[in-house]
């Protein structure tokens, strides 16, 4: 599933593609028909994101809002437009570019006050300017729940995936099984102001990197043209800071990866 920083960068994308100018919007697949019909030819205002989600605001008050989950992708091309290709639930089209959006969670025609219905179920979103870390702290030290799964509750902080919180937790040396209870004031701050450098740089470059250059050495990463990591996706390999072999386990759904020598 996209992390927070993809929203971001698609928004940010479609913002210079299609932004101030009329988009054709249609659904080839047939199956957001009805939202298309409800804003093509209209001008898109902004493209913005909280967390996952992401919202197109188009002239007139309505809003395309995306929820990509586990399998939605968008694809640009260039015009001329290209035949569609699989389910293609959304195409827009601006002056020079084209995107098809497949596979998502959510695709909706919303109005602007229902964002805020939606934002008001999400916790602070790092990359945004207005992010108070504050909140995420209030609900995280109620609860006796485990960090690990706190992390990811887009109910606590917004835009947190696997990679970013396994990581998170590894570069604090925070046992992912410790309770909310546990976690402290300063740890909670160090964590937050990291995490929102780490997402900032994600939503620079494109890339989610986390290891630090004296750590950025040994076994490659656990995929082709992706920087490595700490934890995730090495379960069974040696830690890069202290060689202990790193541990998974399933926690709340998700797979879940730490060292239990530096996260003690």
């Amino acid at each position: 599933m996209p992390e927070g920083h993809t929203l971001h960068r698609l928004a940010r994308l479609h913002q210079r593609r299609f932004g101030r100018a009329p988009v054709l919007v249609s659904s080839p697949q047939e199956r957001f028909a009805e939202g298309a019909a409800a804003v093509n030819g209209r001008i898109l205002k902004k493209a913005d994101a909280w967390g996952k989600h992401l919202f197109h605001h188009y002239e007139g008050g309505r809003v395309v809002h995306v929820h990509l989950g586990l399998y939605g992708t968008f694809t640009e091309f260039h015009l001329p437009p290209p035949l569609p290709v699989g389910q293609v639930r959304m195409r827009m089209i601006g002056a020079e570019y084209g995107t098809d959006l497949r596979g998502p969670t959510v695709c909706e025609v919303i109005t602007e006050p229902e964002i805020g219905d939606i934002v008001a179920r999400l916790g602070p979103d790092p990359l945004r300017r207005d992010a108070d870390g504050s909140l995420a702290w209030e609900r995280i030290r109620k609860s006796r729940r485990a960090i690990g799964a706190l992390l990811m509750d887009q109910t606590v902080i917004a835009g947190v995936g696997n990679v970013y919180r396994n990581e998170l937790l590894f570069r604090h040396g925070i046992d992912p099984y410790r309770p909310g209870t546990s976690i402290d004031e300063d740890e909670f701050k160090a964590m937050w102001t990291d995490l929102v450098e780490l997402m900032k740089v994600g939503l620079r470059r494109g890339k989610i990197i986390v290891v630090r250059p004296e750590d950025d050495h040994g076994p490659p990463s656990y995929a082709p043209g992706r920087p490595r990591t700490y934890v995730y996706r090495r379960a069974g390999e040696p830690c890069r800071v202290c060689g202990t072999e790193i541990r998974t386990a399933v926690l709340e759904g998700r797979n879940l990866f730490w060292c239990p020598t530096c996260q003690k």
